[in-house]
């Protein structure tokens, strides 16, 4: 039993490596028959047509067919009236001679060749039916109104059944609700009836789909009577009896017309629809509801027909099995009905129907047939059509209930097998051969396929192959090193071969490999891997005005080698042929935009591999149309009700409308605003004001614009009256010490409510039991009191009177009259000093009558009357300082330290100051000091250099001293160690000593007072004369680019002497130069705040403009475009006004050296190495000259060169060993040549200034055959001076080269 379970597993295994590689056998190998095509098993027939059986097969050789009729053999040549089609199975039945009844059998076909024989299903052939409606005689119905009623249709039976519907006369369809509905057999429910429902032409149609008959019953005559009505009209005739015995329905609770009683019970087959209806009678008509008892209901299944009445479940299951309940209801009452329903299943298949085997010999495998139904379905097996148990026994075939197993098969036993599967509700016939055969393996996937994909998608490379054994297939891609298996790779078992998400390395070449036991077959195909089509900028929602144009952008990335095609839809559908849409490449244009426009748009670009959409919606809006039908009602003497109808919106709604009117008795043609109201509105009650003839319009408004105006409605004339308000805003003020003006805002148009209208005026004192004092004024809306005194309260009324009688009490106002200059100061002023610049001032108010007028405040006037300092000059410009309110105490800010101020106090009213109150004195104390006025670096040298600075312009004390502080910095800006120095008060210069060669340094100097010691000012520079020259920048107040990380506060301008401060307010003006440019300091004491730089070449022609540079009201400028090498006129600048003269500094004369750059090693420099090499290269070929001269014994011509030459240290070669003569070694000592260049420009010729370039080796200079120098020598001439000044452009010397090394060691 064990092994038997073994070999079951066994060709289980190998039944399902066939089931799932299934294979199509290619029909130029034997075969047995295959059914391709047949009629379906109930084949329903039009009678009026030629009958038409199908039966198509295919096998090789190509198979025979015949008929058998109710399971008897068919003759078909013995019937002239049915043929075969050629090389078919197919038969025709020509019923042009015969009646299609006659043919109502059941068919089956038989295909077969030498390898077996195939069979269809039992095809029962049907005429369509479409039987007359039988006669009937139909009374007409009387109903009382609220009764239910049922109107029976009762079709003829047709096959298929007809489908059923009820019109009316005119074909047109009755209406149904949730009252009135259609049931499932076709007859017409109400719950209750209306006398609405009377009708004589209730028709029920019957349509047959087959033969496209419609068939009509006779119509249906139902009259629904109101009784009471009757009873009463009856009565007079009939000596008061009732002649209807029914009396009207009254409400009554629901009851279910179908289904009949509490429950019933329905079967359905699996897979069809479940239909369940309940109708139910009631007044008020009942609501249907449905619930499952044992589960829910199948959501995605489910639907509800005929107002809830019907439930309808598709693709019914046997979970759909069980009880289902309706409910019916009302206020009333309700009812329920439980349904039970019994799901049964005709066969169907498990696993799908058999499939074909192809074997060869000696394999095995197994034919499964496996299905199911309920109940549970009986199978059974025949061989080429006869019964298996009939059939030759085969050694090699063994049947197992739903089962056939082969083992070990040979050769010529292939067969075609029939499973059917059948219960009661239906069965299954299904045709499946084995084929026997020896085959080597072929790909039917044609050679060099291309596949294209999109990348990130699903590639799927087919290899559909065949052979006998079944084939192995491996796939390789371009080198074949490896077989492709495993990530990204999927090889399915049918030789497809799946790159899930193919990217752009994928493509490329593929080979597919199919071998079995009798051979190998490749195949190559080619994939494709292509970008995919994406819409960068998509179409977006767009609303335009009637009229205008719109514009849908659609720009689209797609692989450039596939071709695009974009299509542009409205609404889903083509754009209509219209001019105005203009369409490009990558937009889509609507000029004129009209409403039919509205819609959305769609823009597609397809490929031939994908496609991308995106779109748009476009609104289409004007201005609403004017409001129409207006309508006033409820007219009362001081209101009235407006309605009107809103006109069209077009797509935008309607945010308010505006009602209008015009006042034709006073201003006719004139339309003033009276009110607004929602847009969701169409009514609004107005308020009326007496004496105006009124005429309404409405405007609508929506996000466009507002409408025309409306029709004006009908005039609507309202009474005259006493005016119902006073004039507002009554105050009273004066202009003068000795007036009062009272005024008022003067009451609208709609408020005069009759004519006449004119102001009462009253006034007076602010005094018990004063009188009133009363005037008329007439179009005005001010009085003026003259003679009042001075700053009076008074009390005001002002009310409107017109020629029917005065408006309400007015209510009273309070004024004052004119106000006047206070007649007082403030007492007992003093002043606290809180520091050396702050002080409190204190004071005594002012008593009110004094004031008169209203208090504003106190104005405090103070001035520096001198400083404390002998040298601060004497300042006398007064200062106010306003506290608005009522202070007797406030400080005083912004006071200079060791200065005596004087101040006093003035109240001030709306009128202005009072007198100032008397001088009082503050004298502050000392502080700490401003900066030092400048600090100026001289005479630098190797190890010293002197330090020269002016006193603080703000000393704010006695100055007792100075720190100085200062450090070294090294090429990046890292700060060495700080020394610090104390230096008496009488003292402006330092020299300090013992400095380090060649260090920049950086320079801090205090001021200090008794208070402490102020602000520093900074200064660099360099123990190299030249680099200090080049380096020295101003102080950093102001330079800005001599910021450290110490806190060095800016100092403040430094003033000239107090003789030249008129006559120009520039002073110090200097000049530095650095890597960035020439940098110009300067001290500006003037007002103006345009001030700039002008600067001109020096000699400059007349023609020749100054150049304007500004300052951004700093006190330093870095000039970048000056040129090295020339010499410039530098002035300074002060604009004001218009009406101002111009302040001009002084000149200052700036020559710009050629060179400006710091000592760099020029030993690690490439173009230095270079020419040291060029150097070294000269003085051996000069050296080999030299030797081969000496050998010839010749002279060097150079003693007219030694006389022209005039420097007492130049010495000529010797002759004797054809060396260069002697140099001083004091050049070890002194600074580079050509580093740096003095402040003016020029070179000064040290010493033992010795160079080729003095011989013109940088120029025509050059070597004649015996070693001596051709050309002239360059010399002392003017002109080196500007070589000099120009060394960047020349190569430098090689001998001052070789000094500047030996500098550097």
């Amino acid at each position: 039993m064990m092994e038997r379970s073994g070999m079951d597993a066994a060709l289980l295994g190998l039944f399902l490596a066939h089931l799932a590689t299934a294979l199509e056998v290619p029909l130029d190998l034997p075969q047995p028959p295959t059914i391709t095509h047949q009629s379906p098993k109930d084949y329903i027939i039009d009678p009026r047509e030629n009958i038409v059986i199908h039966c198509e097969a295919k096998g090789k050789p190509h198979p025979s067919f015949s008929w058998t009729r109710n399971g008897t053999h068919f003759d078909i040549d013995e019937d002239p009236n049915v043929s075969m089609k050629p090389n078919s199975g197919t038969l025709v039945v020509d019923i042009s001679r015969a009646k299609a009844e006659h043919y109502e059998f059941v068919y089956q076909c038989t295909a077969r060749n030498k390898h077996g024989t195939a069979v269809s299903n039992n095809i029962v052939v049907r005429q369509s039916r479409s039987p007359l409606w039988s006669k009937e005689k139909v009374d007409q119905i009387v109903i009382s109104e609220g009764r239910s009623l049922v109107l029976r249709c009762r079709p003829p039976a047709g096959l298929p059944p007809p489908i059923i519907f009820w019109m009316d006369n005119y074909f047109q369809r009755l209406p149904q609700s949730a009252r009135v509905s259609q049931s499932l057999n076709g007859d017409l429910y109400f719950s209750n009836v209306l006398q609405e429902d009377s009708r004589n032409d209730y028709i029920c149609y019957a349509r047959f789909p087959y033969t496209q008959t419609i068939q009509q019953k006779q119509p249906i005559i139902v009259k629904v009577l109101d009784l009471d009505a009757i009873n009463d009209t009856m009565a007079a005739f009939y000596n008061d009896t009732d002649l209807f015995s029914d009396e009207p329905a009254d409400e009554r609770k629901p009851s279910f017309l179908t289904p009949s009683g509490p429950s019933s019970s329905m079967t359905v087959l699996r897979g069809q629809v479940l239909e369940m209806e309940c109708i139910a009678d009631g007044l008020p008509t009942p609501e249907i509801s449905w619930a499952k008892v044992s589960g829910d209901l199948p959501t995605k299944r489910t639907s509800f027909l005929h107002y809830e009445k019907t439930l309808r479940i598709a693709d019914v299951s046997e979970s759909d099995a069980g009880e289902y309940r309706c409910t019916a209801r009302n206020p009333l009452g309700s009812v329920h009905h439980t349904i039970r329903v019994t799901v049964k299943a005709a066969p169907y298949w498990i696993s799908g129907a058999p499939r074909n085997l192809v074997l060869a010999p000696g394999e095995s495998s197994v034919l499964t047939c496996r299905a199911s139904g309920t109940p549970k379905p009986s199978v059974s097996w025949a061989m080429n059509g006869i019964p298996i148990e009939n059939s030759p026994k085969d050694l090699s075939r063994t049947v197992e209930d739903d089962t056939i197993i082969f083992t070990d098969v040979q050769a010529g036993s292939s067969a075609v097998y029939q499973c059917n599967v059948s219960n009661d509700y239906g069965y299954l016939l299904s045709n499946a051969f084995v084929n026997v055969l020896s085959e080597p393996p072929r790909v039917l996937t044609p050679n060099n396929k291309v596949y294209q994909v999109i990348r990130n998608r699903q590639a799927s490379m087919d290899c559909a192959s065949f052979g006998s054994p079944l084939p192995k297939i491996t796939w390789f891609k371009d080198s074949r090193s490896s077989t492709l298996d495993g990530d990204p790779y999927v090889l399915h078992d049918n030789g497809t071969l799946e790159i899930r998400a193919a990217q752009a390395h994928n493509s490329g070449k593929y080979t597919c490999v199919a071998r079995n036991s009798l051979g190998i077959y490749e195949n190559h195909i080619y994939l494709e891997v292509k970008e995919p089509t994406r819409i960068l900028k998509q179409p977006e929602y767009k609303v335009v005005k009637l009229g205008r144009s719109a514009v849908f952008e659609c720009k689209v990335k797609h692989d450039p080698s596939l071709v695009p095609t974009m299509t542009w839809l409205k609404d889903d559908g083509e754009l209509p042929d219209d001019e105005r849409l203009i369409v490009d490449s990558d937009s889509l244009t609507i000029n004129d935009v009209g409403e039919s426009d509205a819609g959305v748009y769609t823009c597609i670009m397809n490929t031939t591999l994908d496609h991308d959409s995106a779109s748009a919606e476009l609104t289409v809006v004007e201005r609403p149309d004017p409001p129409t039908d207006l309508e006033l009602t409820d007219l009362k003497k001081r209101s009235v009700q407006l309605t009107w109808i809103p006109g069209d919106e077009h797509n935008s709604p309607i945010h308010k409308f505006l009602i209008q009117y015009e006042d034709s008795l006073h201003h006719r043609g004139h339309w003033h605003n009276l009110t607004e109201v929602p847009g969701s509105r169409t009514t609004a009650h107005l308020k009326l004001s007496p004496y105006i003839h009124y005429t309404f319009r409405v405007l609508a408004l929506n996000a466009v614009d507002f409408s025309r105006p409306s029709f004006p409605s009908r005039t609507v004339e309202t009474e005259p009256a006493a005016p119902d308000e006073n004039p507002t805003g009554v105050q009273g003020f004066g202009t003068e010490h000795d007036n009062l003006v009272i005024s008022w805002k003067p009451l609208s148009g709609l408020q005069h409510n009759g004519p006449g209208l004119r102001y009462k005026v009253m006034w007076r004192q602010k005094v018990v039991d004063s009188d009133w004092t009363t005037v008329t004024v007439a179009n005005n809306s001010k009085f003026v009191v003259s003679g009042t005194p001075t700053f009076v309260p008074y009390e005001l009324k002002v009310q409107a009177v017109n020629d029917l009688g005065a408006g309400p009490e007015p209510a009273v106002a309070h004024g004052h009259s004119g106000e006047d200059l206070p007649v007082a100061a403030p007492g007992n002023v003093q002043a606290v000093l809180l520091n050396s610049t702050l002080a409190e001032l204190h004071w005594d108010p002012v008593p009110a009558k004094l004031i008169r007028g209203h208090l504003k405040g106190y104005k405090v006037y103070y001035w520096k009357e001198h400083s404390l300092h002998k040298h601060n000059p004497h300042l006398v410009k007064s200062q106010i300082l306003t506290f608005s309110g009522d202070h007797t105490h406030r400080r005083l800010p912004g006071l200079h330290p060791f200065s005596l101020y004087l101040f006093n106090v003035r109240v001030y009213n709306g009128k202005g100051e009072g007198p100032p109150s008397p001088n009082q004195q503050i004298v502050t104390p000392e502080g700490v000091p401003g900066a030092p006025s400048s600090l100026l670096v001289t005479n630098p040298n190797l190890d010293s250099l002197t330090l020269e600075w002016s006193p603080p312009h703000e000393r704010n004390g006695h100055i007792t001293g100075y720190t100085l502080r200062y450090q070294p910095v090294n090429n990046s800006n890292e700060l060495g160690p700080v020394e610090e120095l104390a230096l008496p008060a009488n003292e402006t210069s330092l020299t300090l000593l013992n400095l380090k060669y060649s260090t920049r340094y950086r320079f801090y100097l205090n001021a200090i007072t008794v208070r402490g010691a102020g602000p520093a000012i900074s200064q660099e520079a360099v123990t190299v004369m030249d680099e200090a020259l080049i380096s020295q920048h101003g102080a950093d107040v102001g330079a800005g680019n001599t910021q450290t990380p110490h806190a060095i506060a800016p100092s403040p301008p430094r003033r000239p002497p107090p003789k030249a401060r008129t006559v120009n307010p520039f002073g110090n003006v200097s000049s530095s130069f650095g890597e960035d440019g020439t940098l110009i300091s300067w001290d500006y004491w003037g007002p103006e705040q345009n001030v700039y730089v002008e600067y001109i070449v020096q000699n400059s022609e007349g023609e020749e403009e100054w150049q304007k540079e500004p300052v951004n009201g700093t006190q330093n400028v870095m000039l970048k475009g000056l040129k090295g090498g020339l010499s410039y006129r530098v002035r300074l600048v002060a604009k004001g006004h218009h009406d101002q003269p111009l302040h001009r500094s002084d000149e200052l004369l700036v020559s710009v050296p050629a060179v400006a750059s710091r000592q760099v090693d020029i030993a690690t420099q490439g173009w230095f190495i270079g020419l040291m090499c060029a150097i070294a290269l000269l003085i051996l070929i000069l050296l080999i000259i030299c030797f081969i001269q000496r050998n010839k014994g010749g002279k060097y011509p150079v003693k007219e060169k030694e006389d022209a030459h005039t420097d007492p240290e130049f010495q000529p070669m010797k002759d004797d060993d054809c060396t260069f003569g002697e140099y001083s070694d004091n050049e070890d000592h002194k600074p580079l040549k050509g580093s740096r260049t003095p402040s003016n420009g020029t070179v000064k010729r040290d010493d033992s200034d010795d160079s080729l370039v003095d011989y013109g080796e940088g120029g025509d200079g050059q070597f004649n055959e015996d070693g001596s120098f051709i050309g002239q020598y360059s010399g002392k001439s003017a002109s080196r001076g500007t070589a000099e000044g120009h060394e960047s452009s020349e190569a430098p010397s090689p001998i001052n080269t070789m000094n500047s090394l030996n500098s550097f060691v």
